[in-house]
């Protein structure tokens, strides 16, 4: 199950294991005898996560103005599986989203597949990732849209994987409680005491669901292994006796509350360095929460998990994401870019840190004596993008001075 409890841990964790460095010992033995085929996409994410911030990929370098110091600074994969680049990318997509927000309350949803449904899901995962996107969005706006009159704002973002890095397939969504009322032209927040129907709101979620997956069957574009259209029916019936999960939060008052968990919890790679405890040979640990147990403080117990690579590179890797696909996604007054949005979300300026907290940036401010970094040149991998690019400008730049 998928917890949606607010994160209050404020303690700090020190990085002391990398994924690339278990990739890097075992990796080209692993794929000489995989346990599941390897993707390209796949290749590619394992690729990049290898070389990020590395020599291979090159490197911007700056220099400071008063003595002289440098600063080497490698280059990024900026692939959406890599753990060194997701956080980020967490950090400018929540700053981005909170800017976009309506001045309303916002809740937190979370709405699941069964995992009787994952062998289906493994072989149909584009169709599986699209239908739980859309129903949950259209579910939600239907919901407030018929209910209060008004057009909210929804931001859903998709998720695979569990605390074990099980297939889990559920969306998490941002919803405004409350929206724009086009008639009159005003923001209006939902009651936060007005009552939800739970139970009618997850039989829709189920049944949609259900109708699309047997639309797919009915249309021969469901990829299975049922031997009839009886045995299909039989599968399809037994979903409804399934249990489904819809979580709802309760409103938060201050939109910030909202971006800074559902960011952390949901743009996060699939599996944080930080809670990587130990790698050893051939083997990897990492941290978990168990959501069937707690402790004495009723907090959801911590556990660890050591696997071998030929255990872990699959389960890991069957989360990497589709080529071409978009995890999150805008709905509803969220989707648009009309400039009436504008008026309606004035609000206080966005921080990701208290005041003082954050590390002076060594690219810009020099560690030596304080003065000014400069930007002096980029170097890059041969044969990369990057150095394709900067071979080009060089020489369209040489061209133009033997043309002067």
């Amino acid at each position: 199950m998928c917890s949606a409890a607010t994160h209050t841990d404020t303690k700090s964790f020190k990085k002391k294991f990398s994924l690339a460095s278990f990739f890097n010992q075992h990796w080209d033995k692993y794929i000489q005898n995989p346990h599941h085929p390897v993707t390209t996409v796949q290749y590619k994410a394992v690729d990049a996560i290898r070389k990020c911030r590395t020599e291979a990929l090159g490197k911007n370098i700056y220099t400071c103005n008063d003595c002289g110091h440098r600063v080497e600074v490698f280059h990024s994969c900026k692939n959406r599986f890599c753990p060194n680049c997701s956080w980020a990318d967490t950090v400018n997509w929540a700053r981005i989203v909170y800017n976009h927000l309506l001045n309303v309350p916002h809740r937190h949803v979370v709405m699941t597949l069964p995992h009787s449904l994952n062998y289906l899901i493994r072989r149909n995962n584009r169709f599986f990732f699209n239908t739980i996107l859309s129903v949950g969005s259209t579910l939600m706006k239907d919901f407030i849209r018929s209910k209060y009159h008004v057009q909210p704002g929804i931001i859903s973002v998709l998720h695979t994987f569990g605390e074990r890095k099980n297939l889990h397939v559920h969306v998490h969504m941002i919803v405004s409680w409350g929206g724009i009322d086009k008639e009159k032209n005003r923001l209006t927040s939902i009651p936060v005491s007005d009552r939800v129907d739970y139970p009618k709101l997850k039989d829709i979620f189920r049944a949609t669901v259900i109708k699309a997956i047997d639309k797919a069957y009915n249309n021969d574009t469901l990829e299975h292994n049922f031997k009839d259209a009886l045995q299909y029916k039989d599968f399809s019936e037994s979903l409804f006796k399934t249990p489904w999960i819809l979580h709802l939060e309760p409103p938060m008052n201050v939109p910030e509350q909202v971006i800074r968990y559902i960011g952390r919890y949901s743009k996060r790679a699939c599996l944080s360095e930080y809670k990587i405890t130990n790698i050893e040979g051939e083997y990897i640990s990492f941290r978990y929460k168990d959501y069937k147990q707690k402790d004495n403080d009723r907090k959801y117990s911590e556990k660890i998990i050591r696997l071998h690579y030929y255990e872990f590179f699959p389960l890991l890797l069957q989360h990497v994401p589709l080529s071409n696909f978009r995890l999150v996604r805008y709905y509803g007054m969220y989707a648009t870019k009309s400039k009436i949005l504008e008026e309606f979300k004035s609000k206080a300026a966005y921080t990701e840190l208290p005041s003082g907290s954050s590390p002076s940036d060594p690219t810009k401010i020099c560690s030596n004596c304080s003065g000014k970094m400069t930007f002096t040149e980029s170097k890059s991998e041969k044969g990369s993008v990057l150095w394709y690019i900067q071979n080009k400008k060089e020489k369209k730049l040489r061209k133009q001075k033997i043309a002067a």
